[in-house]
């Protein structure tokens, strides 16, 4: 596995495999890898001659700087877990002036209105951040196929809609959460927490299966409700916030209507680790 530490070795490195004709699949990171990430790699590795993948702590999609500071790294470990998984052949790990030459700045983006649900309502400038760092990205990369954890669903349904508004030529491809043995979805964020509170996290994949069980079958009141009373009960967990929202827009709905898909989305803080999840509903 090739370890690329600047832009310049990135291009020269491109620009050999397409000369190739390769087919690259890439996925890029934040760094404290896990198995969720390793599942991009095992799907890029399906329908790509070569997969790459990047770690990059971008600062310019965080709005806590505390936060930012707090973001787990440990790029030897990354560099490891990437060579031992046998799926990756190269890791692209750019310093802050590869992406932002000038100023450590986002570009501003028109992502019909994806960026102002969810997420970005209480993350204002997040989307932008996230647009800005995964355009410079593909711009450099190349790729035929990216691949997106379904974990962030709100930014993978960003990404599609700035890779189609800018026309870039790169399919971005969804994959599904990946779950620990007990459902809670794997995160960066969980290395945080300690092992009994990961199992007692547990309750918030146990949640979104109740959720799916009840829709259409009672009201999304009283759905909500229900949800609610759950984190009421737990010990050392808030629920910041629950909705159900239509797939496509990600606008939230009281209302289901026959022909539209919908997802369960939950935001919970764990002892100040926050844990976002969802599912499709069906």
């Amino acid at each position: 596995m090739e370890v690329i530490k600047n832009k310049k070795t990135l291009q020269d490195f491109i620009e050999r495999q397409k000369e190739m004709g390769k087919k690259i699949g890439f996925a890029p990171t934040m760094g404290a890898l896990h198995k969720g990430h390793l599942s991009l790699y095992e799907e890029a590795r399906k329908d790509n001659d070569l997969v790459i993948s990047s770690i990059f702590v971008n600062p310019t999609q965080f709005n806590n700087p505390e936060d930012l500071e707090k973001y787990p790294r440990d790029v030897n470990r990354d560099i490891l877990i990437l060579e031992n998984s046998g799926l990756v052949d190269a890791v692209y790990i750019p310093e802050v002036t590869d992406i932002y030459p000038e100023k450590t700045e986002s570009q501003h983006y028109d992502f019909d209105g994806l960026e102002n649900e969810m997420e970005g309502k209480s993350r204002p400038g997040h989307f932008d951040g996230v647009g800005t760092v995964v355009e410079e990205l593909f711009r450099q990369v190349k790729p035929d196929h990216a691949y997106f954890g379904e974990k962030d669903f709100q930014q993978l349904a960003i990404i599609k809609k700035m890779a189609e508004k800018k026309h870039l030529p790169v399919k971005i491809i969804g994959v599904p959460i990946y779950r620990a043995e007990n459902g809670l979805a794997l995160s960066s964020r969980n290395q945080r927490l300690h092992e009994d509170r990961k199992e007692a996290s547990k309750v918030i994949y146990e949640t979104l299966v109740k959720v799916n069980d009840w829709f259409r079958v009672i009201t999304i009141p009283e759905i909500k409700e229900r949800v609610t009373d759950i984190f009421d009960q737990q010990h050392g967990m808030k629920l910041e916030y629950f909705l159900i929202a239509d797939e496509n827009t990600l606008k939230e709905t009281d209302f289901f209507y026959k022909d539209r898909k919908y997802r369960a989305f939950i935001v919970v803080v764990v002892d100040g680790v926050r844990l976002i999840d969802n599912m499709h509903l069906d």
